[in-house]
C-alpha cells in the first residue's frame, strides 16, 4: 500500500483479545508506541469506526483503520523482529503436548500455568514455541483461539493459512464446539441452565479484568450442566461457551454465585475449598469439535491435569460421567448467519403486511 493511503486491517483469530498496542508491536513494529498514542489521541486510529486507546483490547473480525504511513527517517535501518529460538526443553514440552496431528491441524493439550500468547512481562508462552511443532511444514503453525494462562486442555492450531481461515470461520459462525470441565463452589440450580449476561472490561483494571455490564457489555452466553455434586459443597460441571468473550466462563460462573474453584480473581475467597483441594484453577478444555477443512470433523478430548484429576477423586466425582453427556448439535437458527436470515425474513414479512394494509386502504378510499 502506497504512502498517503489510509490502511485497514482485519483482526485475525489468533489476535483475539490482545491489547491494541500489542497488535501494533506484532504486526507494525515500525509504528512506535508514541506514534500509535498520537494516532489514538487525534482520532486517526479507529476500530470498527470508533475511537480507541492503545490499551483497549480487540476482537477477531474487527477492522483496524490506520492513517497513511509516515516516511521513514533517512538512513534508518529497517526494523525486523526475529523470532526467539525455541530452547530444547521448550521444544520437548510443546511436542509432548500434541494429542492430534494431521496435514491441516494440531491439537495441543496445554498445561495450566503456561500463557497462550505473550504480553506485558510474559516472554515465555506457547505461541513462541510453535516453531518446534512444524513437523516439516513450510509455514509456521498459527493459533486460532486461546486459553487463559491457568486454564488447561485442548487447543487447536492451524498448520497452514487455508486451515486457519477455515477454522476462524467455524469459530465466528459458532459451528465449532468447545466443552469445558470445571469444579465450582456450591451447586448451581437448576442442573441445566443458560447464562445470558453481557460482559465488558471492568473500568480501572486496564482491560485485565472483565465484569457483567448490561450497559456496556457485549452479548455472552454460556450453557452449564451439573454432572455430579458433592453435597452442597461443590459440583462437577460441564460448560459450553456459545460466544467467545474474554474470561467468559469465569465471569459467568462467579456472576451466578458459583465461582470456579481456584479462581480468586473473580470468585475471591469463596473460590477456594478446604480439605486438601488444590488452589489452582479447576477449569479444563476437555473437548473440541470442529469441521475439518478437507471434510469430516476433528473431535479431540484432553485429559485433565493432575491437580484437577486429584480433586475429582477427592470429591468423589467420576470423570466418565462427564463424557456420558451428549454434545448438542448447533441449530442453523442459532448461528449468526441463521439469525441474520431470520431477521431478514421477518423484515420482509413486515413489508408485505404494510403493503397489504396500504392496498386495503386504497381500495376502501375508492369505494
Amino acid at each position: 500500500m502506497t504512502a498517503g493511503t489510509e490502511r485497514s486491517f482485519m483482526v485475525e483469530a489468533d489476535d483475539d483479545g490482545i491489547r491494541l498496542d500489542r497488535w501494533f508491536r506484532r504486526h507494525m513494529p515500525e509504528a512506535s508506541f508514541n506514534i500509535v498514542s498520537r494516532w489514538a489521541r487525534t482520532g486517526q486510529l479507529r476500530v470498527d469506526g470508533k475511537r480507541v486507546a492503545p490499551g483497549d483490547r480487540i476482537e477477531a473480525g474487527q477492522t483496524i483503520r490506520v492513517p497513511p504511513s509516515e516516511p521513514a527517517a533517512p538512513d534508518a535501518p529497517p526494523r525486523r523482529r526475529e523470532p526467539r529460538p525455541v530452547s530444547p526443553d521448550d521444544a520437548a514440552l510443546v511436542q509432548a503436548m500434541v494429542i492430534h496431528r494431521d496435514d491441516a491441524a494440531l491439537v495441543l493439550d496445554k498445561p495450566p500455568g503456561l500463557a497462550t500468547q505473550g504480553g506485558t512481562k510474559t516472554e515465555r508462552h506457547l505461541d513462541g514455541m510453535l516453531d518446534a511443532v512444524r513437523f516439516g511444514a513450510e509455514g509456521r503453525p498459527k493459533l486460532v483461539h486461546r486459553l487463559d494462562k491457568d486454564t488447561s486442555g485442548a487447543l487447536l492450531v492451524a498448520r497452514n493459512a487455508r486451515a486457519a481461515a477455515a477454522f476462524a470461520k467455524s469459530f465466528s459462525s459458532r459451528t465449532a464446539r468447545k466443552v469445558y470441565w470445571a469444579i465450582v463452589a456450591g451447586v448451581p440450580s437448576p442442573d441445566d441452565g443458560l447464562i445470558d449476561l453481557p460482559i465488558a472490561k471492568q473500568p480501572g483494571t486496564g482491560g485485565e479484568k472483565m465484569h457483567v455490564s448490561e450497559e456496556a457489555g457485549s452479548p455472552a452466553r454460556t450453557r452449564y450442566r451439573v454432572i455430579e455434586r458433592a453435597g452442597n459443597r461443590a459440583a462437577f460441571v460441564e460448560l459450553q461457551p456459545f460466544t467467545g468473550r474474554t474470561h467468559q466462563l469465569r465471569v459467568h460462573m462467579a456472576a451466578i454465585g458459583h465461582p470456579i474453584v481456584g479462581d480468586g480473581k473473580y470468585g475471591g475467597p469463596d473460590a477456594f475449598l478446604t480439605g486438601g483441594i488444590s488452589r489452582k484453577m479447576h477449569l479444563h478444555a476437555r473437548r473440541i469439535r470442529i469441521d475439518h477443512p478437507d471434510g469430516g470433523r476433528i473431535d479431540v478430548t484432553a485429559k485433565p491435569p493432575s491437580h484437577f484429576a486429584d480433586s475429582l477423586a477427592h470429591l468423589g466425582f467420576d470423570p466418565a460421567a462427564g463424557d456420558a453427556l451428549e454434545l448438542d448439535e448447533v441449530k442453523p437458527s442459532e448461528t449468526p448467519e441463521g439469525k441474520r436470515r431470520a431477521a431478514a425474513h421477518a423484515a420482509k414479512d413486515r413489508r408485505r403486511e404494510r403493503r397489504g394494509e396500504r392496498r386495503g386502504r386504497s381500495r376502501a378510499d375508492g369505494r
